[in-house]
């Protein structure tokens, strides 16, 4: 079997680090991605600045030597943005928000897709696959602090059904998640901050999800889904939301 590389964005910590290192559990390359440097294995790149995600991009096909297969959209920022917070306080929460969650996401995808239609393998349709890490907030909404953090996720999941239904045919898959609470140092501010309890009686599973639950979706999406399942929005969130 050849040999698969995966890119891992916001590989360092949280979701992003277990799905990692199940990854190369089962044997795949991985090239992680941080905010800033982590170590000499992880790329470090500011999604805040426009132009990080081409520089990861560039560096990774680098380091993978001239082929990736796999890209896992994961980096993320959830950071609260009052109502009354100043009108440019607002905006630039918002647009940090979005460039971070949404564009950079869609920057990197746009690289993918391009790097996959342009290798000889696109003519067997043999690609490559994208597995975006999105949230519940993309389908519910979030909190009336959040709707920046709703806004990026639901675009990312508009992102990633426009990929699949147009890039099939060529071998480029598209696989999303959309995870409820994960018991991250994340989630855990935001739990704590609305009162814990309160938010855990909306989750009919009673707990929420653990960052493991979440990978071994991941690397099912980006190793063992089937091609037909391409398209599809993979909720994990104890019931707290059923479409």
């Amino acid at each position: 079997m050849p040999k698969i590389t995966a890119l891992v964005t916001g590989s360092s910590r949280g979701i992003g680090a277990v799905i990692a290192s199940a990854l190369v559990a089962r044997g795949v390359t991985v090239i992680g991605h941080a905010t800033t440097t982590v170590d000499p294995s992880t790329i470090p790149a500011d999604f805040a600045e426009p132009s990080a995600p081409q520089m990861l991009w560039e560096e990774a096909l680098y380091r993978a030597g001239g082929h990736i297969d796999v890209l896992v959209n994961n980096a993320g920022l959830f950071s609260p943005n009052p109502l009354d917070a100043s009108d440019i306080q607002w905006l630039d929460n918002w647009e940090d928000t979005l460039r971070i969650n949404l564009t950079a996401a869609a920057q990197l995808s746009r690289f993918a897709v391009k790097h996959w239609l342009a290798s000889e393998r696109a003519t067997r349709g043999v690609g490559g696959r994208i597995v975006h890490i999105a949230s519940r907030a993309g389908h519910r909404g979030d909190s009336p602090d959040h709707w920046h953090y709703a806004a990026a996720k639901g675009g990312m999941l508009a992102l990633h059904k426009t990929i699949a239904r147009q890039y099939a045919a060529k071998g480029v898959m598209s696989y999303a998640i959309t995870p409820g609470f994960t018991d991250t140092a994340m989630a855990g501010d935001y739990l704590t901050s609305r009162g814990g309890a309160e938010l855990l009686a909306d989750i009919p599973l009673g707990r929420v999800a653990t960052p493991d639950e979440i990978a071994s979706i991941a690397v099912f999406c980006a190793l063992d889904a089937p091609e037909s399942m391409t398209g599809a929005t993979l909720d994990a969130n104890g019931a707290s939301y059923v479409r």
